[in-house]
């Protein structure tokens, strides 16, 4: 790999990830020529050439390709290993980087023949620069390799390594699926909201604002999560109410076994995509 600032990258698969890395590294002064994305569908095609201006937006891989240094996989767990060996002949050399949920490192370097392999785990925060990213690096990474992944994710938020590649599986369940069960809360907020009387935008924007707001304090403070929630449930007041009727209903268990359900599938998803 080349040492300059701005390797050339090359992502396969234009969806939201790679949109929000591309997006992510532009902002940084990233050039757009040092880019180029393989997406085999003409509609995703054309939205990536307007959105991106001089980015190369290639049908598939093929002669066409600059050499890569950073070659980013963000193709669907399913289409994984059609994809890798028919592009591989064309990507001689670069350093590799999966944003594909459940596929394996072991599979990639099968699939790719080569060791150099970082795999991350993303989340879509990504696409408004607040990701939060779970990375682990194949033996083959070289500390140059983790450090090019490191700027390239970065583009797109925050970052956490892992040791162990099954470490992932949990990743994805706590921050790769994260944010669906925010999501999933402010449904609930703005829908209980407007059943107390409240416009249901105005009962979302409570909701949004709340969530952004005890984020910001968690991660400001040095106090755990279970102490900043002591300080705001006060015996008998109304948050005492609403804890006390979730811990009653169970919720804090069925939680942690919706978790493990996500890291279970996950597990899943290596194994059925894998071969």
């Amino acid at each position: 790999m080349n040492t300059f600032t701005h390797p050339t990258v090359t992502f396969i698969g234009g969806g939201n990830m790679a949109s929000a890395i591309v997006g992510g590294l532009i902002r940084q002064g990233h050039p757009v020529n040092a880019l180029q994305v393989i997406e085999p569908w003409d509609e995703q095609r054309a939205k990536l050439a307007q959105q991106f201006p001089g980015v190369a937006v290639l049908p598939a891989a093929g002669p066409a390709l600059h050499p890569a240094d950073l070659v980013v996989w963000a193709v669907k767990p399913q289409t994984f290993k059609e994809a890798a060996t028919s592009s591989q002949p064309h990507l001689a050399g670069a350093l590799h980087l999966s944003v594909a949920a459940g596929i394996t490192t072991e599979s990639m370097a099968a699939w790719l023949q080569t060791q150099r392999i970082v795999r991350a785990m993303p989340n879509t925060p990504a696409l408004v620069g607040l990701g939060m990213s779970g990375l682990f690096a194949r033996a083959g990474a070289s500390g140059s390799d983790r450090a090019l992944v490191e700027q390239v994710i970065r583009t797109t938020g925050d970052l956490v390594w892992v040791d162990r590649e099954r470490d992932l599986d949990a990743v994805t369940a706590i921050s790769g699926s994260g944010p669906a069960y925010v999501f999933y809360f402010l449904e609930t907020m703005r829908d209980a909201g407007a059943r107390m009387g409240l416009p249901p935008e105005v009962a979302l924007k409570l909701a949004v604002g709340t969530f952004l707001g005890a984020s910001t304090l968690a991660q400001r403070s040095e106090d755990p999560p279970q102490t900043l929630r002591e300080r705001v449930t006060s015996k008998g007041g109304t948050t005492y109410a609403a804890i006390t009727s979730m811990d009653a209903a169970g919720v804090k268990g069925k939680f942690e076994e919706a978790l493990f359900a996500a890291q279970k599938r996950a597990e899943e998803l290596g194994r059925e995509f894998g071969g």
